[in-house]
Parts: structure tokens; C-alpha cells; sequence
């Protein structure tokens, strides 16, 4: 837009939503929500792509509410997002705009109740915000509703939507979609996914992307450390980095992002015995006790979240001022979106990586990506012998106490789980013997209902 946007009612939102706004305390509209809210309004597919923290779901949820108010049915809006977290979260900001119009939505996420998310699919709520497996699932196993009559389909954290994990399940969606409707898509790292979106998006799609003169790929008020160190004391390291910050700051929330969910659970039992209290957060727990922790967490009664990736895209909480990557990402997409938990809507915030010799090649890679040096956090190596030995005592009683639960057993369930519908998407392991197409149908109803056994055994 040429104009500069001052307020909200700039953008001819309706008075109901400038109260909203209001309520909410949110005073002037971000460069992303200036530029996509009246392109949408006027009918347009549209792709936005801001930094993490710029207020994308209100550039999408606002003007789906207008349109919603002014020919009000369901199910108008279906929105999809990669992680169930981020599902609940953004179902919770449209109820907050919406309840002014009693807005029904409802979340169909994995790990939930199926007979009960199919019953609220039938009271055809007005907005759908799903993940795609489990969308797919209801789609393939039951009639009880339909996406034929919605106006919007929204993909939320769309690259990673259409970074081919979800191919299959999209395919099963969009083919129960109509024709006719609002394509939207956000992200805050789209540039490899572009031409991808714009092939599902309309001739007229509108495109906004940030710019930033700077280069750099995260925000201005971030900053951005690196701590060397030896592989086997990583965990020394870690506690004195939270030490070294509880110096300092008693109060701010810390996000730790790890790459397994075995290396979660184990760091997170370990914190816990050496007294730094925290909760978990990865796709080994049941749902609701997924929801129960990140609950704690935002409500700053638990000050550490010890997480996968399942928590690093989109999570909004304020309060987080620390961000600590136990493990560095491998793909320098993922630690954009990581350290984009904190230095949200212009607050300041820190963002520190644990290094070995091993990873100087992926942290290189990052800084080209993101356009920035990381600096060194300096870490006095003599804490770290003083701390050396109840560090690692406490890990290996956490490795005992892990081996005499079921954690193992559900984490093969989960492989097997993961190995048959692999084999099912695929079907290269079937073609190679060249079983006819009548016959692998079969076997693929047989696999599926394998699959579901399964998942009646154990949650992902």
C-alpha cells in the first residue's frame, strides 16, 4: 500500500472488529496485516511472508471474519497448519476475535478423540483449523460433513506444508474442496516453496513479502550467540548457559529446542533432577498432556520448555526471552523459525546455540542464510568441570528411569506406524515386484486399517 496505515480502521475492517482489536490491545496494524487485509477483503488469493512475529494469523483471521459476518455459515473457512500446537493456538486467536459473533470453530488435530471431532465436524462449525493427517482421516472414513461450501482455505506455515511431508493427505483434501474459494498463504520462510504456492493459487494471486534493505533474515531485536563446545559435556554446557542467564534475568521463559524426542525427554528429566524445573514438549506424549505442558508454560507457572521442531513454527508466547538450541538444526530454514519464538512484535530477545567442531558447517550455512555472524556467549570453562559429574550422574539416572517405561515401545509403534504408511505413499516397494494396480489397492486398504490398529495402541 502507498498509504501509510495508522490504525486498523484504515483497513475498512467493521466496528465490531476495531472493538476487538481494541480489547485486545492492539493498536496499529503490522506491515503485513496493512498490505494483505484489504487485498483479501477484495476477494484475492493472496501469499504473505513476514519474519516470525509480525502478526500473520490476524492478516488472514481478521478478514475472514468480515467476510464471515456478512453471509455467516458453515464450515466457511478451513485452515491448515503443519503441528497440532499451532492448530490450537491459532483456533484460540480466531475465538478471541470472534466471540463477538459467536463464533464456533473447532480443532482436528491427531492424538484427540475421532468420534468426538466428527461429531463437532457435523455442527458444521464455521471455522475448521486442522492438521492434515488427521483431516485426511475424517475425509477418507466418514460423510458426516463437507468443505464443499467454504470461501477461504488457508495454509499457515505454508513451506513446510508443501515441503512434500504432506503430499498425500493435501492431495485427499483439495479434492474435496470446491473450486471456487480464497487461497491464503503465510509463511515466514517461503522463498524455496514460491513457485509451488503460486501453482495452487490463482492467476491473481497477490504476493507480499517483507523487505528488509538489511539482508538479514531475523529481527533486528534479536541477538544472536554461539557457545563451542565439546560433544560429550553438552549438557554442562547448557545448564551453565541457563545459569549464567537466571544471573541476570530470574522471571524470562526459556525455550530449548533438541532434535529427538528420546534426546527431549532425557534432557528434560535430567533439568528436572539438577532443580531447573521444566516441561516437554515433543510427539511422544499424549496430546492432551502436550497441551497440559505448553499450558504451564504460557502461563509462566513452568519457565523452561525443553521441545522438538514440533514447537518451533509459530508458537506465540511473549514471555519467551531465551531461546537455546541444545542441537542445531540441520536445514537453516528450521533455526529461523526456532529463534523466531522470542524478539516477538518488537520486543527484545536472545538466541544462543550449543556448537561442536562437527556442526562449524551448519552453523556456517545459517549465517549465510540468515545474513548475520553469530557471536560468541562466553562460558567459563571452569563451571563447567565443577558441574561435570551431577550433570552426567543425573543423565544416566534419567536413562535408567527411561528404560523402565514404555517410552521405548511406543517409539516402535511409532516406526512401524511410520514405516507402513511410508511404504503405503510411496508404492515403490510394491511396484519393484510388480504387483497390478487392483492389487495394490488391496493391499493398501489392508495396510490402512494395520495403520489404524495402531493408532489405537499408542498416540503419536
Amino acid at each position: 500500500m502507498s498509504e501509510e496505515v495508522k490504525h486498523f480502521s484504515d483497513l475498512k475492517l467493521n466496528s465490531w472488529l476495531l472493538a476487538q482489536c481494541e480489547s485486545m490491545d492492539l493498536k496499529k496494524p503490522t506491515p503485513i496485516q496493512q498490505n494483505c487485509i484489504p487485498r483479501i477483503l477484495m476477494g484475492e488469493d493472496c501469499i504473505g511472508c513476514a519474519k516470525t512475529g509480525s502478526g500473520k494469523t490476524l492478516a488472514f483471521a481478521l478478514p475472514i471474519l468480515q467476510k464471515l459476518c456478512e453471509d455467516p455459515y458453515g464450515i466457511f473457512a478451513l485452515v491448515l497448519t503443519p503441528t497440532r500446537e499451532l492448530a490450537f493456538q491459532i483456533a484460540d486467536q480466531f475465538a478471541a476475535i470472534g466471540k463477538a459473533i459467536n463464533l464456533k470453530k473447532c480443532v482436528i488435530v491427531g492424538g484427540m478423540d475421532m468420534m468426538e471431532q466428527g461429531l463437532e465436524l457435523s455442527k458444521r462449525p464455521h471455522i475448521v483449523v486442522a492438521t492434515p493427517g488427521r483431516l485426511a482421516d475424517h475425509l477418507d472414513s466418514c460423510n458426516t460433513f463437507s468443505l464443499q461450501k467454504i470461501k477461504f482455505l488457508v495454509l499457515d506455515e505454508a513451506d513446510r506444508l508443501l515441503g512434500g511431508h504432506f503430499d498425500e493427505q493435501l492431495k485427499t483434501i483439495f479434492a474435496a474442496l470446491p473450486k471456487q474459494k480464497q487461497v491464503l498463504f503465510f509463511s515466514a520462510t517461503m522463498t524455496d516453496s514460491l513457485d509451488k504456492v503460486r501453482q495452487l493459487a490463482s492467476a491473481e494471486v497477490f504476493t507480499w513479502q517483507e523487505k528488509d534493505d538489511s539482508g538479514i533474515a531475523t529481527v533486528k531485536e534479536l541477538d544472536q550467540r554461539y557457545v563451542l563446545c565439546p560433544k560429550d559435556v553438552l549438557d554442562s554446557y547448557l545448564v551453565e548457559v541457563i545459569r549464567m542467564f537466571r544471573t541476570t534475568n530470574k522471571d524470562g521463559s526459556i525455550m530449548i529446542f533438541t532434535n529427538t524426542c528420546k534426546h527431549c525427554q532425557l534432557l528434560s528429566m535430567t533439568l528436572n533432577d539438577v532443580g531447573f524445573t521444566n516441561v516437554a514438549l515433543h510427539a511422544m506424549i499424549k496430546q492432551k498432556e502436550r497441551l497440559a505442558a505448553l499450558n504451564k508454560f504460557k502461563s509462566n507457572h513452568v519457565q523452561i520448555l525443553i521441545a522438538t521442531d514440533v514447537a518451533a513454527r509459530g508458537l506465540d508466547i511473549p514471555t519467551v526471552q531465551l531461546v537455546i538450541n541444545h542441537v542445531i538444526p540441520n536445514v537453516p530454514k528450521e533455526y529461523i523459525h526456532r529463534v523466531g519464538r522470542t524478539a516477538r512484535a518488537g520486543k527484545n530477545g536472545l538466541a544462543i546455540s550449543l556448537i561442536t567442531p562437527n556442526d562449524i558447517k551448519l552453523l556456517h550455512a545459517i549465517e549465510d542464510v540468515i545474513g548475520i555472524k553469530l557471536m560468541e556467549y562466553k562460558v567459563d570453562d571452569k563451571e563447567i568441570i565443577t558441574i561435570l559429574t551431577q550433570i552426567s550422574v543425573a543423565k544416566r539416572e534419567a536413562e535408567i528411569k527411561l528404560d523402565e517405561t514404555d517410552f521405548y515401545e511406543k517409539k516402535m509403534i511409532n516406526k512401524q506406524k511410520k514405516l507402513i504408511l511410508e511404504e503405503l505413499e510411496g508404492g515403490q516397494l510394491l511396484d519393484e515386484i510388480g504387483i497390478a494396480k487392483e492389487e495394490r489397492e488391496k493391499c493398501r486398504k489392508k495396510r490402512k486399517r494395520k495403520s489404524e490398529s495402531l493408532e489405537n495402541k499408542t498416540t503419536i
